[in-house]
């Protein structure tokens, strides 16, 4: 792994360190100046605590603090779901981390677990305790889980300039620490309907300098994947997945702690199967018989996925800085198991695909207060990804019009091989002026090289909050973003490689994918009604050039990405929260529309009609969901006793009409309720028990029909189900 030009950015960012405050830096720390709270390093938006006694509880809480100090929200638009509305979640701490993060504004579900969050595809970027965990090989499987978080927020709009790559949204989850729980640990299990069963146990807790959280949970059930048809129990749709994460630190003294945090998780997954397809071609059996009809039920496609990561974390402060590096490596692997037989009749080709990419990443953010008013921010992150795509796929040969002419297949094999290098680099001061202004301002650079092209972007960023008055305040922002594709594609060679065989498409140009480049734009403003509500709005613009999607084109459910040409994103969002006494409920509604024209890569995954109108109209991007709401209501009614419920709404993804993507699907609502109750045991102790009922009306709702660009087949919402979940700490 070479990091040449991040290790000399480092040394500079290091040696920046050594110079000595200004006299007007040291007064201001003599006095304890430097802060609202007399804390060095916090700012008016982001307060330190006092913290008295150095203990390692108190050590670990500031270190925690000062942490948070080198990620501003300035400008930017910002909801955080904390571990108590977790816990009122109809499946509480068993809710799948895609499931909580529906319940921000903007965010819209789609099938195989994928979020769009203000329009875009994918595009998130997670980030636990301040480290970028990097993306694993798009498929459907969930790597973290719900139990591990103390909050997550979700930052959207005009991001400062530390923020950058994966913009569409930053995922900020902070983990639960052992400093915090004491000793203990958690044992349980939830289980219900369509088989199934997720046992789950944690141990938590500190010795001295030292502390420790780890967690792991199996989950089983008949619904892996979304049902393709409406019926209550999907035909082959298995699903096995193990999960674990763990953090372990250690407080090398009083002002600097070393951290080593990792995951893993394995899932096994049935691709479920639609009744009534009709072969396409015909198969010479092992009896020297042409075979040309199958039945769809039988089929036996599978997909495996594997995501494991690790980070090593030093983070502190040298005199009034502070400071966070970390070193991580993250693998994810993939493989589609095709149907041989099946596959090539209904088909035309079976491919065994295998994928695999691994990423080393170097991070160091670091935050310097210069004086009473500015605090300067910078840092650079670099990553390495090394990824391999392998196909070995039977197909049939066929004439110039693609009509099968033989009934014997034959084996391709393909591989891939790329290397992807990333380095950026970011500056920005946060600017105090007054009691009520805050202006965030910086630079962003990034270079990314890979298919054998470089492309880079220097990306100013800007963010204004006025604090009106004690409850309103108003934030704008602009930034320019820069987002490099996935590291998977399909090269002119493998195209070829498929000239004269049943899956043979015709190569219409360059097929390698470019780096997305957007103007975002971003104004919202929050109140605060009396101590119980908290309202706000927030309207955003987005204009792009090379806009990225992604598809399914094919059978294993993985994406490959192409660009538009040029894309439009805009939309308005509304949420209102409110907790008083027992009642606590929240409230989201989005408006948005999401455009794209001329595709521009990847073209061989299109039609010339299709590929004709979108080089001349705009039309609406597969993922475009013009109104979408969530919200919930829970009741505690006593300590031990509390009732719930939730909702999803959403006026329907989009679907092919007259034109590509120019229709949508219905709208759906989906009611979830839940109840829990915690009994207490004379030589038990207390047993936490919560019951949830999925869509406990039932509707049956069509996520996707199979039409639309890059949409490879339907999927519908869950039906009504009942679980049950118990759980002990200790």
């Amino acid at each position: 792994m070479q990091f040449s030009p991040l290790a000399l950015s480092l040394a500079v960012a290091l040696c920046a360190l050594s110079v000595p405050a200004h006299a007007g830096d040291a007064a201001a720390t003599a006095t304890g100046d430097t802060a609202t709270d007399g804390s060095p390093g916090a700012t008016r938006n982001h307060p330190a605590p006092s913290v008295r006694e150095l203990g390692a509880i108190s050590v670990s809480a500031a270190l925690d603090q000062a942490r948070n100090a080198l990620s501003p929200d300035t400008g930017s638009s910002q909801y955080v779901i904390d571990q108590k509305a977790i816990a009122q979640l109809p499946l509480g701490a068993s809710t799948p981390v895609n499931q909580v993060i529906l319940q921000a504004p903007g965010v819209v579900q789609d099938s195989y677990g994928g979020l769009h969050v203000r329009g875009d595809h994918a595009n998130l970027q997670y980030r636990i305790n301040g480290v970028i965990v990097p993306e694993s090989i798009s498929g459907f499987g969930q790597t973290l889980d719900a139990r591990t978080i103390r909050s997550v927020s979700l930052l959207d709009g005009a991001l400062p300039a530390q923020y950058g790559l994966r913009t569409a949204a930053v995922v900020d989850i902070t983990t639960r620490s052992g400093h915090d729980l004491g000793n203990g640990g958690s044992v349980g299990v939830t289980a219900g309907s369509f088989g199934t069963l997720n046992p789950n146990a944690s141990i938590w807790g500190s010795s001295e300098r030292w502390s420790w959280y780890l967690t792991g949970n199996y989950l089983e059930n008949d619904v892996g994947i979304e049902n393709p048809t409406a019926s209550r129990t999907p035909i082959h749709d298995h699903t096995n997945q193990a999960k674990a994460f763990g953090t372990l630190s250690y407080l090398v003294n009083d002002d600097t702690r070393l951290s080593f945090m990792f995951g893993a998780a394995n899932n096994r997954f049935q691709i479920p199967n639609r009744p009534g397809a009709t072969p396409q071609f015909a198969y010479l059996d092992k009896n020297g018989l042409d075979v040309t009809n199958f039945d769809s039920t039988e089929l036996d496609q599978r997909q495996h996925e594997q995501t494991r990561f690790g980070v090593l974390s030093l983070q502190g402060k040298l005199g009034a800085t502070g400071y966070q590096v970390s070193l991580g490596q993250r693998y994810s692997g993939l493989q589609y198991l095709p149907d041989a037989v099946g596959d090539l009749i209904f088909n035309g080709v079976a491919g065994t695909i295998r994928r695999n990419d691994r990423t080393s990443t170097l991070q160091a953010d670091f935050s310097t207060p210069l004086n009473d008013t500015h605090t300067l921010r910078y840092g650079v992150y670099g990553s390495f990804d090394r990824a391999t795509a392998n196909t070995d796929s039977l197909v049939f040969p066929a004439d110039a019009d693609g009509a099968q002419t033989s009934t014997t297949p034959f084996g391709i094999f393909t591989g891939d091989r790329i290397v992807a290098k990333t380095w950026s680099a970011y500056v920005q001061d946060e600017w105090s002026i007054g009691q009520d202004w805050t202006v965030n301002y910086g630079l962003r650079g990034d270079t990314y090289k890979a298919f054998g092209t470089t492309q880079s972007q220097l990306s100013p960023r800007l963010g204004v909050v006025w604090q009106a008055s004690g409850s309103t305040a108003v934030h704008a922002g602009y930034s320019r973003y820069f987002t490099p594709p996935a590291t998977e594609m399909i090269t002119a060679a493998n195209i070829a490689a498929f000239e004269g065989t049943t899956n043979a498409v015709k190569n219409y140009g360059d097929n390698t994918p470019l780096a997305e480049r957007a103007d975002y734009f971003d104004v919202g403003v929050s109140q605060n009604l009396g101590d119980a509500w908290t309202l706000g709005l927030d309207s955003y613009y987005r204009e792009v050039h090379r806009l990225q999607d992604e598809g399914q084109f094919g059978q294993a459910l993985v994406y490959s990405t192409f660009n538009y040409r040029r894309g439009r994103v805009a939309g308005v969002e509304f949420t209102a929260n409110y907790a008083s006494g027992p009642w606590s409920g929240w409230f989201n509604f989005a408006y948005g529309k999401a455009m794209g024209k001329d595709v521009i890569t990847s073209q061989y995954n299109f039609s010339p009609d299709d590929l004709a109108y979108i080089a001349a109209n705009y039309i609406h991007l597969d993922h475009d969901q013009k109104y979408t709401s969530s919200g919930g209501l829970s009741y505690a009614l006593s300590d031990d006793t509390r009732f719930g419920a939730d909702y999803l709404f959403g006026s329907g993804l989009r679907r092919d009409g007259a034109v590509p993507n120019g229709a949508r699907l219905p709208a759906y609502f989906q009611l979830n309720l839940n109840v829990s109750h915690d009994f207490a045991f004379d030589r038990f102790g207390k047993l936490h028990t919560q019951l949830a009922l999925i869509n406990a009306l039932d509707r049956t709702y069509e996520l996707r029909d199979g039409t639309g660009v890059g949409v490879g087949a339907p999927q519908f919402g869950p039906r009504r189900g009942l679980y049950l979940s118990l759980q002990k700490d200790f």
